[in-house]
């Protein structure tokens, strides 16, 4: 049994996971693309934030299995692709997270093909899922947002515009179209560039 969707969520991750609109929004970067602690982000000058905590992680986990049951490399797969790739648990956090939970007889191990451990959500795990719904759905949104954070800050239009610029001088500059006017205008125009790059609000 899988808990209710809340009246407010939406989704996010292809349509198959629900995600909570009103989730707080921390500033927190896990691992992935932004780098970070698996259990944590990294902040200016060294310090460290936590992203999820422990009894979060487990509802994460919990909602995931409740969805389709699946071994650890699909939770971390499914959580890095929940965030775009901004965040994805390490090994070390998710397998021992699975057998607590085993331990706790919230999952059991299903049949599955290969030496993967494949689990389900027991009755017990869906129970706790549904006592435990709101804060489901908060750990769920933080996905959300870090998925939006990293929609905004993508970096494959300014790796497009530098690879046309370096193209463009490769051009401009070998041979024997390069004279000391050029080289010189050239340059006043990447400065140029540069200094209004600096201004930009």
């Amino acid at each position: 049994m899988r808990f209710s969707e809340h009246p407010h969520s939406h989704h996010h991750g292809h349509g198959r996971f629900a995600i909570g609109r009103h989730a707080g929004e921390g500033r927190h970067r896990g691992g992935g693309r932004f780098g970070g602690d698996p259990m944590g982000g990294g902040g200016p000058r060294g310090t460290r934030r936590r992203l999820f905590d422990a009894s979060e992680l487990k509802l994460i986990l919990l909602h995931l299995i409740a969805e389709n049951p699946r071994h650890g490399y699909d939770l971390i797969r499914a959580i890095e692709g929940l965030t775009g790739g901004a965040y994805a648990p390490s090994p070390g956090v998710v397998y021992p997270m699975l057998t607590m939970l085993a331990d706790m007889d919230l999952i059991a191990e299903q049949p599955g093909e290969g030496t993967k451990k494949l689990f389900g959500i027991t009755s017990q795990g869906s129970t706790y899922l549904e006592e435990n719904r709101n804060d489901a759905l908060d750990a769920l949104g933080r996905l959300d947002i870090l998925a939006k954070r990293a929609e905004r800050t993508d970096g494959a239009p300014i790796r497009r515009a530098m690879d046309n610029l370096k193209m463009a001088l490769h051009n401009r500059l070998s041979g024997d179209n390069a004279d000391a006017d050029t080289v010189l205008n050239v340059a006043a125009l990447i400065d140029e560039a540069a200094s209004k790059i600096e201004r930009l609000k």
